[in-house]
């Protein structure tokens, strides 16, 4: 988990449901790109009529309700600020549905998915896939030109070369293959007819992965449902990809951005936040140390390396589909190049705080007097 809500050692009611578990068994190593300017996800409404949650009162107040699960190859959470937990439960298990749902159309892990049907055919012809596919390989792309390729999904070219997976064994590959594969890399090669809602990889042995992104575009999925059930007042939390709503009661829900080298969940700065999403990426959620170098899953589309410009982004946007799939630009350019970015292609309500290569803090002069600092973040390689 890159991104955390520095609350949870407080007090409050967690409820660790079946539902979640059951739900969230997915693996989805899938993600979904951005690709316009900025784009909504589709309007949820509920399958039928739901009564909005019953409002708090002295005999029923309001408290903090958590249900957890797996998904997406790491740890979902969902705060709800609640008096009624009945509603609470209900929302939390179509929240897992819609997780579930996406799953089966995204992911490249899944033979059956869109994305997977894509890869088959690369080279060969076209694919027709859902709306929602086709929007966010669409959005993909435009980050992708948007960042001069910095962002780019067929990084997935490189799947078995670097092992950062299960299959993660501490072993480097060859350069000669990485050069191979690297030839492979570029978003230009991916033709979409929007008409026909179609997808095409021009040349055989390129791949795309959703993986850069698909907690980002899930949780805003998710965030719609709660709201569309009545719920102004939560936290919806993907490992380091959430959204966080309203309030505690009358208390800011407060986050944390993890410390890169030090010990698991320990933070280096807190942040109140509201009706914002915020997103971490790192460098220490998959990887190793050898021979006193770091080597992680971020890699850097330029060079088929692991990126090392950063340790850790952390974004706030208004959405977590954008600051998902930016984080990763921000992460792999470093703070100078990336600064000049976001002047260029007028990022707006968007915020960073990097630990860059050298362990330092910066961040953007919107956070200033926002994210209160707690302590440096550790050295080590």
């Amino acid at each position: 988990m890159t991104a955390s809500e520095a609350i949870r050692r407080t007090a409050g009611r967690t409820l660790q449901r079946r539902i979640a578990t059951a739900a969230l068994g997915l693996g989805l190593a899938a993600g979904l790109a951005a690709g316009r300017a900025h784009a909504d996800p589709p309007p949820v409404a509920p399958a039928a009529p739901v009564a909005p949650p019953r409002p708090s009162d002295a005999t029923h107040p309001a408290s903090k309700i958590h249900y957890a699960g797996q998904a997406m190859g790491t740890t979902v959470d969902v705060y709800l600020w609640t008096a009624d937990e009945r509603a609470a439960a209900q929302a939390a298990e179509a929240v897992f549905n819609e997780m579930k749902r996406l799953d089966l159309e995204m992911s490249n892990w899944k033979p059956t998915s869109d994305v997977s049907q894509i890869n088959a055919a690369a080279g060969v012809k076209p694919v027709q896939v859902s709306d929602e596919t086709f929007a966010v390989i669409a959005r993909a792309v435009d980050v992708s030109r948007r960042s001069n390729g910095v962002f780019d999904i067929t990084i997935e070219a490189f799947r078995g070369v670097w092992k950062f997976d299960e299959d993660m064994d501490g072993s480097l590959p060859d350069p000669a293959e990485v050069k191979q594969r690297l030839a492979l890399v570029n978003w230009k090669d991916i033709a979409l007819a929007p008409r026909k809602h179609s997808v095409f990889l021009r040349r055989k042995g390129m791949a795309i992965t959703l993986g850069g992104i698909a907690k980002g575009y899930a949780v805003d999925r998710c965030v719609a449902i709660l709201r569309a059930r009545g719920f102004t007042d939560f936290m919806m939390q993907a490992g380091g990809d959430m959204y966080i709503a309203g309030k505690k009661g009358n208390e800011p829900w407060v986050v944390g951005i993890r410390d890169p080298r030090g010990p698991t969940n320990t933070m280096f700065a807190v942040a109140p936040i509201e009706d914002h999403s915020f997103s971490t990426s790192g460098d220490y959620e998959r990887g190793f140390v050898k021979d006193g170098v770091r080597y992680h899953h971020i890699i850097d589309t330029r060079t088929g390396q692991p990126a090392r410009a950063s340790r850790s982004v952390t974004v706030r946007a208004t959405d977590a589909f954008t600051a998902d799939a930016w984080s990763k630009v921000m992460f792999i350019l470093g703070p100078r190049d990336a600064l000049a970015l976001i002047k260029r292609e007028k990022l707006t309500d968007f915020e960073v705080v990097w630990v860059d290569d050298q362990n330092q803090v910066v961040r953007t002069d919107g956070l200033n007097g926002v994210i209160q600092m707690l302590r440096e973040p550790t050295p080590g390689p």
